[in-house]
């Protein structure tokens, strides 16, 4: 990647450098455009769901910037010889579902032939130049909240297993299908400068780049972690997707993990599909920003704080 970092022109206000959620391209003073593309292979056994998560997930980048989504092209892998267009019709309507509530329109987009189904898009949308978020902008002595439960990792492998039960499944996909549009107004209207997605790099890998860029470290108590219904149990029955462990491994680095053991640890990295923000504030806001996103049925939390150390990740 070190190749796309030559000949930035000033108009990028955000581009590959830090390795944020999405770029961020300045039009004038009052305007920029926020744009990014993501896909995923299915991690759900019902078409339509699968189409609404997946366009979730890509649409994320676009609130974790604190931008608006405007459009989006469709990004699609198609094994046709075994697979029924019927159902890939299905995998789009999801895609729709999510569009029509967002308020952003589908436009088009590409399709390939590929052995293995892969469904997202490419989404462009717009931001205030001077009310980006970034995962540069973390502050001493903000108190971290994260917006939705962690755990999608480990049930969507247990689901690939048969090992999840109906309702456990049924909470995961209903924190997957949810959009982050609320979640950024509120950490925006609070004055929140730092902030991004937890997908699959995890909350270590996502934090963790966070610490890297805002130069500064995060105590996360362990406690104030939500997890999804399910997610503890199944994770220390060994229902942990390989990607949580490469994610450890990588982040392993950053981590100060004290007396807690590995399940804990792979909990705290776990692979996200459609996770929720995580974002900094002023200690003041903390409370208003809780019961906002409680008032919209979010589970969020306050789970930990920034502190002026080396960058990482304290797990207290």
């Amino acid at each position: 990647m070190r190749d796309l970092h030559a000949d930035q022109p000033d108009e990028l206000l955000v581009g590959p450098d830090t390795g944020d959620d999405a770029a961020v391209w300045r039009l004038d003073d009052e305007r920029a455009l926020v744009s990014t593309a993501d896909f995923i292979t299915p991690v759900v056994d019902d078409a339509r769901a699968w189409g609404r998560i997946a366009a979730a997930n890509s649409v994320s980048d676009i609130y974790a910037m604190g931008g608006r989504p405007l459009f989006a092209l469709n990004l699609v892998g198609w094994n046709r010889d075994e697979l029924p267009t019927e159902l890939l019709g299905e995998v789009l309507a999801g895609g729709r579902d999510v569009a029509s509530a967002a308020g952003f329109a589908v436009v088009g987009g590409h399709t390939i032939d590929d052995p293995e189904p892969k469904y997202g898009m490419a989404v462009t949308g717009e931001v205030h130049p001077d009310r980006v978020l970034t995962n540069a902008g973390l502050r001493v002595g903000d108190e971290l909240v994260l917006t939705k439960p962690l755990g999608v990792g480990v049930i969507t492998t247990a689901i690939k297993a048969d090992a999840a039960g109906g309702a456990i499944a049924a909470a995961a996909v209903d924190s997957m299908t949810r959009l982050n549009d609320i979640a950024a107004r509120v950490a925006v209207d609070a004055g929140a400068t730092g902030c991004t997605d937890v997908t699959g790099f995890g909350l270590l890998g996502h934090l963790g780049r966070m610490t890297i860029e805002s130069d500064v470290r995060a105590n996360v108590d362990f406690d104030a972690l939500p997890f999804l219904p399910g997610a503890v149990d199944l994770a220390a029955d060994g229902l942990v997707p390989g990607g949580t462990r490469r994610n450890l491994e990588w982040g392993d680095q950053l981590l100060d993990s004290g007396a807690h053991g590995e399940d804990h640890r792979l909990l705290f990295a776990d692979a996200q599909t459609s996770g929720g923000l995580v974002f900094g504030v002023d200690p003041g806001e903390v409370d208003r920003v809780l019961a906002e996103l409680a008032e919209s049925g979010h589970h969020a939390a306050c789970i930990g704080s920034i502190v002026d150390d080396d960058a990482g990740v304290t797990l207290r």
